[in-house]
């Protein structure tokens, strides 16, 4: 269960360390072994690779000629790279996948449960003022009734 945000420096080459608490887990579920992909919302995603298998598949199975579920495989898919920790616990973040999630030299590794979120800073405060602005929010039928 990956749980919990970080702020992360990026190296000049483009590299983050991740942290130890979290490269322990994904070294015991994937051996290091991770997917790092593209998310509509402008950040990353990263799995252990295991956990994105099934989620790939489901991908592919949808139409490639259904529009929305054409574009979701490009981007989830054609986005996607197999990464691997290297001996110091850092990934390499490629130069397109930065791009794409605004990455600079500050980013936040946010824990989703299964897998995790990458933001470039100013992407994730924006998220953040969003949230913290949707006073009186409807929640989703599902969480109806639910309570922290």
């Amino acid at each position: 269960m990956f749980r919990g945000a970080t702020s992360l420096n990026l190296d000049a080459k483009g590299r983050l360390a991740v942290p130890s608490r979290h490269r322990d887990a994904l070294f015991a579920e994937s051996a290091g072994r991770v997917v790092l992909t593209a998310h509509p919302h402008r950040c990353l995603l990263l799995y252990p690779q295991p956990a994105w298998e099934p989620i790939q598949a489901k991908i592919m199975s949808l139409s490639s000629f259904d529009r929305q579920s054409s574009a979701l495989q490009r981007l989830l898919v054609g986005y996607a790279e197999d990464l691997e920790l290297d001996s110091a616990g850092r990934l390499l973040v490629s130069p397109a996948l930065r791009e794409f999630a605004g990455l600079e030299k500050q980013a936040m590794l946010v824990g989703q449960g299964s897998h995790f979120e990458l933001w470039g800073m100013d992407s994730w405060k924006a998220q953040l003022e969003k949230v913290m602005a949707a006073e009186g929010m409807d929640l989703p039928a599902e969480l109806e009734g639910f309570s922290l």
